[in-house]
């Protein structure tokens, strides 16, 4: 036990001297095993004022909540219920949570109700993807968006009615194994796979703990040797996780919104020499029809006749060069004194990537 104070002590003074600039393996990476899990249940809301669903799987849930209060309906009458919803239920289980704790949750029709606000949620049983109830769901709903219609069938609606949240509104029920404590390391995988960076977390662990307790197992994934006592490992990994590291630089990608027209360039992104030219054309369609007044001695009618006019102009286009082994911000220079648009950018970094005259990698979104 002294032995494991004191490797604790020289770690925790390691995480003080480290670079100021780099970063936290906890933000750098995520433990092995210790995750989320997703919970989905189906259930009914009511007290809806009159904007439920009409779906034919809302009355026969309704019916089985009935005869399990011991009321039966009588066969083939439906009951119409204008203030209740079928609802879908989702919810998001952390990991280490234990039984008694709340958690927040969604709740959204799935059949045809307008909205939702004001209803309250039955208690709906909560399963994971191994069908065990983990939670369960009820209380009143917070829904952000409105609607409202008029008599004529003209509607507004703010945001979306049909979906809401429970704050607090769902109680664990089962707790989720976790193999934090199990086996003799504790591993840890990377949020953006990269080898260097990857090299650089075993060597500052193997650097603060020793020689060979840390070890890679591929560009994601890192091992590192813990006590197995549950308490030490908390206290050993809770300055693990402080320990900081300079991650990798990242890959020279060129990023493309072409909805939004956002174009976003890293750091490392290299144009060999190229010439570029990138003009604008401008096709200009005007349509003037003229009315043919007939002659006032004849029978013949008004004709109208067609006068389009076409017109082709063509701006000048200014031609920039690149050097090799360009920066980013001589390309940014460079873009900015032609005057090119976002669309035109984007071909032009389309075109040098073609060319295999850009040193990096154009991604599209």
């Amino acid at each position: 036990m002294k032995t494991l104070r004191l490797l604790l002590a020289l770690i925790a003074l390691s995480v003080v001297a480290a670079p100021v600039l780099a970063d936290r393996l906890k933000d750098l990476a995520r433990i092995a095993g210790v995750r989320n899990n997703q919970l989905v249940g189906y259930g009914l809301v009511v007290g809806l004022d009159g904007t439920g669903d009409s779906a034919p799987f809302t009355n026969q849930t309704f019916r089985n909540m009935m005869n399990q209060f011991g009321v039966t309906l009588p066969p083939g009458v439906n009951p119409g219920l204008a203030n209740v919803a079928a609802v879908t239920v989702t919810a998001t289980l952390p990991p280490f949570a234990k039984p008694g704790q709340e958690m927040d949750i969604t709740v959204s029709s799935i059949g045809n109700a307008d909205s939702l606000r004001g209803g309250t949620l039955l208690m709906t049983p909560l399963k994971g993807v191994d069908d065990h109830v983990y939670a369960m769901a009820q209380g009143n709903l917070v829904v952000g968006g409105f609607g409202a219609g008029g008599a004529d069938g003209s509607r507004i609606t703010v945001n979306v009615p049909s979906v809401g949240r429970i704050p607090n509104g769902a109680t664990i029920e089962r707790e989720v194994n976790s193999p934090f404590n199990e086996g003799d390391t504790i591993t840890f995988n990377l949020l953006r796979q990269d080898f260097t960076t990857a090299r650089r977390v075993v060597e500052a662990i193997n650097d603060a703990l020793g020689p060979d307790m840390a070890y890679a197992h591929d560009a994601t994934s890192i091992s590192v040797r813990a006590p197995r006592d549950p308490s030490q490992r908390v206290s050993f990994l809770s300055i693990l996780e402080n320990m900081t590291v300079e991650p990798a630089e990242a890959a020279a990608k060129v990023v493309i919104n072409s909805r939004t027209g956002t174009i976003v360039v890293g750091k490392n992104v290299q144009v060999t020499a190229a010439a570029v030219t990138h003009g604008n054309l401008t096709v200009t369609i005007q349509e003037n029809p003229e009315a043919v007044q007939p002659n006032p001695f004849t029978d013949a009618d008004t004709v109208i006749e067609p006068n389009t006019q076409i017109a082709i102009t063509e701006d000048p286009a200014r031609m920039f060069q690149f050097g090799p082994a360009v920066t980013l911000n001589e390309i940014v220079q460079a873009v900015n004194q032609v005057g090119a648009a976002p669309g035109d950018v984007m071909a032009v970094l389309e075109a040098l990537k073609t060319a295999g005259a850009l040193r990096a990698e154009l991604i599209v979104i």
